[in-house]
């Protein structure tokens, strides 16, 4: 199972190098706030392109 996720993280790119580096690091904690933050990028840049955009801005 090991040599999965590190062939995983080696075929990542640099996702795969910061996800590394923060388990390296011990900074555990830190990853759900990476994902939430990419999640509302995502939803930013999704709202912006699309005609969604005036209901999600709502939300905010």
């Amino acid at each position: 199972m090991r040599a999965f996720f590190k062939t995983m993280l080696n075929n990542a790119g640099v996702v795969g190098e910061f996800v590394s580096f923060l388990w390296q690091q011990r900074l555990f904690w830190m990853i759900p706030m990476v994902v939430v933050l990419l999640l509302f990028g995502m939803l930013i840049i999704f709202a912006s392109a699309s005609g969604v955009g005036p209901f999600v801005y709502t939300l905010f």
